[in-house]
């Protein structure tokens, strides 16, 4: 780690073709730095070099090429990479990782995924821990009240870097920061990858009553009630002593994606609402909805730690059980406080 550490000037390298990666592209090319960026869509590649901006995701962004290398190989992206950050929505991740075949053992690696992958729902984190050998204190998470949206167009925003080691938070944390970006370094990686999973199911909860007419008096009592249940689970599978969920990474994120005209989960949520169905509703999105797929997975941790969480239970049981959307917040109501 320490040779790591001392390393001032690292090559990066950016894993994904969304928003978050293409906002994070931009961040750090902003800041001066050179990036290998990989995106499987060759046709997204050739109007970036051509346009320089990203014909599907934050369009109006200009990017710098100069400082840009595309390309859809994804093992040659990760073999020039020292820092490699992982921006793939959790619902393709393990379809793309799949395809990495080069040794990345020696990498620091950053997950800015929101969600959990495999039939067990492990973190990005214990997954590069886990499969790929990466140790603690080579790997790092990347999360906060930051939509993409706004970090592309450089609006003030708070990133939180977390590492089960201080240092590795506050090494990392210099890359990101400048004059628009506030980095808040940290050691709760469990409580972040979590509450980033948690607050999307909430937003979508939020777009449900938005969705049903309920107006922000309601909002109101359901988002800290959210508040509530997050904490409890969060406490409940990773206890620590040193978290206090009313920073950013927690509260400030649930804030940020239950409100938000950016929030892809909020708006798939207002649509489930109006009596759209899953699946059309999917469609009509054209972007993967994060909290879709961490309901399912929340619900099934949660099998083992029996958390009170009638939210979230809310929220499965009408994506999944497809029981009648207001029947179902009409007796949440009752559970509210």
């Amino acid at each position: 780690m320490k040779r790591i550490l001392e390393n001032g000037d690292p090559k990066f390298s950016v894993i994904g073709g969304g928003s978050w990666a293409t906002a994070i592209v931009k961040l750090l090319t902003r800041n001066g730095r050179e990036v290998k960026w990989y995106m499987r869509n060759q046709t997204a590649i050739d109007h970036i070099r051509k346009y320089q901006h990203h014909p599907s995701y934050l369009p109006s962004v200009e990017l710098d090429i100069e400082k840009l290398d595309i390309s859809s190989d994804m093992n040659y992206v990760a073999s020039e990479g020292e820092i490699l950050i992982f921006a793939i929505p959790s619902a393709y991740f393990m379809d793309e990782v799949r395809n990495l075949t080069v040794d990345i053992s020696d990498k620091m690696i950053v997950s800015a995924v929101k969600g959990f992958v495999g039939d067990d729902h492990i973190t990005i984190a214990e997954y590069f821990n886990q499969v790929h050998h990466i140790p603690f204190d080579r790997l790092g998470v990347l999360s906060g009240p930051c939509h993409a949206e706004e970090v592309s167009r450089e609006r003030h925003s708070y990133i939180t870097v977390s590492s089960k080691h201080m240092e590795v938070s506050i090494y990392l944390s210099e890359f990101f920061k400048n004059h628009y970006i506030n980095v808040v370094p940290g050691t709760d990686i469990y409580g972040v990858e979590y509450a980033a999973a948690l607050k999307n199911i909430y937003a979508i909860a939020a777009g449900i009553c938005v969705g049903l007419n309920y107006g922000d008096n309601f909002l109101a009592v359901l988002i800290s009630n959210a508040f509530g249940e997050m904490k409890r689970f969060i406490n409940a599978t990773h206890a620590d002593d040193k978290r206090d969920t009313t920073n950013s990474a927690y509260l400030g994120d649930l804030l940020v994606t239950c409100y938000s005209q950016f929030s892809r989960n909020r708006t798939f949520g207002v649509m489930i609402g109006r009596s759209y169905s899953v699946k059309t509703a999917q469609l009509e999105m054209k972007q993967v909805v994060e909290g879709y797929y961490a309901v399912k997975a929340i619900h099934e941790i949660n099998q083992k730690f029996n958390v009170d969480m009638p939210i979230a239970d809310a929220v499965y049981s009408i994506l999944y059980d497809h029981w009648y959307t207001d029947a179902v917040i009409n007796v949440l109501r009752s559970k509210l406080k």
